[in-house]
């Protein structure tokens, strides 16, 4: 990892220089297609074309200005195989019955008990449907549970989280139901912080909900950092003795009194700078900055760590890195299907809980052939990082977030999903957002994905540096977020090769919107029924390329080819 994140922009590898060269080849050779409908695929070699701003990031992979480096995005750097742990347990043979009718929860935890007790290890669920009347918590690092595939295991859970739980309000006070935005039904997170949050929640001392625990005073310094700029993989710190390979640390950013942080993560220039921060009070609450991040080598005061910084690290935002509440790594989901008892989708941020899969302070877990249905929020990342989603579904009546990143949820992929349309109109006074991203959220990845119903949701909360890459969505949700929660987007939001079935403009065409962003290979949309508008006035710096075009973009999918680039 030293050798590829620690050298700057200048010195790119022969297999890098080799696929820029093959872009430009290919790209010669095309012509471009321009006026052409969603749902018009034309992927033949003769209509491919290669962008400029491809180019361009070949050159500058780290700190390209609009597209953000995110091809180690997910578990263990992006790993294609996720890992196959030993079977240590069947939940039947503590007591679980796929008769449909008893109450297996109490046998499946029991199961996943025992496998984190032993050390880790896969606990299997056989085909049938298991009733649930609890939630399935997976505490334990390196503990998977598995079922026989999502299309033959089905857990039925029969209540939601409020009757579970309890009621959950919002820290910024109102009306509104926390469980609209946290917690599942399965519910992966370290055991002494799911029971510390459990424990808030019933006593109503509504917590934070990351790293640091509810009351962010759960950490201490480990040492400072030296300055460092954006892309570098290497750092520079006062005091290594607490370090170690392969610990995982937190890199703390606060902000200073002129807001300079937050306005390095929308690009910088004349718009950050003029736009007002001291009044919004939900978006600052959410600095300082906490990026968990693997350390790799330790070499005197020189510590690499296992992905590029981020952002620019700078003596005015206290740059240390820290310690954190422990983590939840190498654990997972598989091969099942997690249903809900099909009740009427609540009013707005008044959802009772009947979510799906949760991942909190996690970090180098998965899921993967997992369906929800019927759910009020499907998958979410809560303080979760390195995480990867593959081939999960979103079904049945309809949901409010699909998907949920936010709480400082960075690195994460969410490849080959599907959002499916809802079965069921939806219910007066109802919000439907989509693949939801917010809370100074960075770096994460949806890619190949399947919408059908939903939108490109950055929620406000300053989320940056986040990518959609070949996506194809009917696009009728709308984004969420309180005003006293900041911009829609900070910089380095990228759209790459999307396909708009209904032409609305909404959220996914960029330029115009979110500052120093990049929107390439999008067929023709327009503007209807949209509440987006620009938090930043003047030059935003936005770059569209190959607008109108439907599937010819080269390369089709961004985060594959930054995969290859820097391997």
């Amino acid at each position: 990892m030293e050798g590829r994140t620690d050298m700057g922009n200048a010195h790119l590898t022969r297999r890098t220089l080799l696929i820029g060269t093959t872009a430009v080849a290919l790209g010669a050779t095309t012509g471009t297609a321009t006026g052409m409908t969603a749902g018009t695929a034309r992927t033949t070699a003769a209509t491919a074309e290669v962008p400029s701003l491809w180019r361009e990031f070949t050159r500058t992979p780290l700190t390209h200005p609009q597209i953000p480096y995110i091809g180690r995005a997910g578990h263990r750097g992006g790993a294609r195989r996720l890992p196959r742990p030993r079977v240590v347990a069947d939940v039947r043979d503590f007591g679980a019955v796929a008769d449909g009718t008893t109450d297996s929860a109490p046998a499946i935890n029991r199961a996943i008990a025992a496998a984190g007790r032993a050390g880790g290890g896969t606990v299997t669920i056989p085909p049938g449907t298991f009733r649930i009347d609890d939630v399935i918590r997976i505490g334990h690092s390196n503990v998977v549970l598995r079922g026989a595939g999502s299309g033959r295991t089905t857990l039925f859970a029969t209540k939601n989280l409020t009757e579970l739980i309890g009621v959950y309000g919002s820290r910024y006070g109102g009306d509104k139901s926390s469980w609209s935005w946290a917690g599942g039904l399965i519910w992966l997170a370290p055991t002494a912080r799911w029971d510390s949050l459990v424990a808030a929640i019933r006593a109503k001392a509504w917590p934070f909900e990351g790293w640091t625990g509810n009351r962010r005073d759960e950490w201490r310094s480990l040492t400072r950092v030296e300055p460092a700029r954006q892309g570098e993989g290497t750092v520079t710190v006062t005091d290594p003795s607490a370090l170690r390979p392969g610990a995982l640390v937190l890199l703390r950013l606060a902000d200073d009194a002129a807001h300079t942080l937050l306005e390095h993560m929308c690009g910088g220039g004349p718009g950050p700078e003029a736009y007002t921060w001291d009044d919004k009070t939900k978006l600052t609450s959410y600095v300082p900055y906490e990026w968990p991040v693997r350390i790799t080598r330790v070499h005197g005061r020189r510590v690499t760590l296992e992905r590029p910084l981020p952002l620019d690290v700078r003596p005015e935002w206290d740059p240390q890195l820290t310690t954190h509440v422990q983590e939840l790594t190498g654990s997972g989901v598989e091969g099942l299907t997690l249903e809900a008892t099909e009740q009427p989708q609540q009013p707005h941020l008044l959802d009772k809980g009947h979510n799906g899969v949760v991942f909190q302070c996690a970090y180098d877990c998965w899921a993967d052939d997992v369906t929800v249905r019927h759910v009020d929020n499907g998958f979410g990342l809560v303080a979760a990082s390195a995480c990867t989603l593959r081939r999960t579904r979103v079904a049945g009546r309809g949901s409010h977030h699909p998907y949920f990143c936010r709480e400082g949820s960075h690195d994460n992929l969410i490849e080959e999903f599907t959002i499916e349309a809802r079965t069921t109109p939806a219910p007066s006074g109802t919000q439907l957002h989509g693949i939801n991203v917010e809370g100074l959220s960075s770096h994460n990845v949806w890619s190949r994905g399947d919408m059908r119903m939903g939108t490109f949701d950055s929620h406000r909360g300053l989320p940056f540096a986040n990518v959609r890459t070949d996506i194809t969505v009917h696009n009728d949700g709308r984004h969420g977020g309180d005003a006293s929660a900041g911009p829609l987007f900070g910089a380095r939001f990228t759209h790459w090769n999307v396909r708009v079935t209904n032409g609305r403009a909404g959220m996914i065409r960029l330029d115009g919107l979110a500052p120093c962003s990049a929107t390439v290979g999008l067929n023709e949309v327009r503007e209807f029924d949209q509440i987006d508008v620009p938090d930043f006035t003047g030059d935003l710096h936005s770059r569209l390329e190959l607008y109108g075009t439907t599937d010819v973009v080269r390369p089709r999918n961004l985060y594959d080819a930054q995969r290859e680039l820097l391997r």
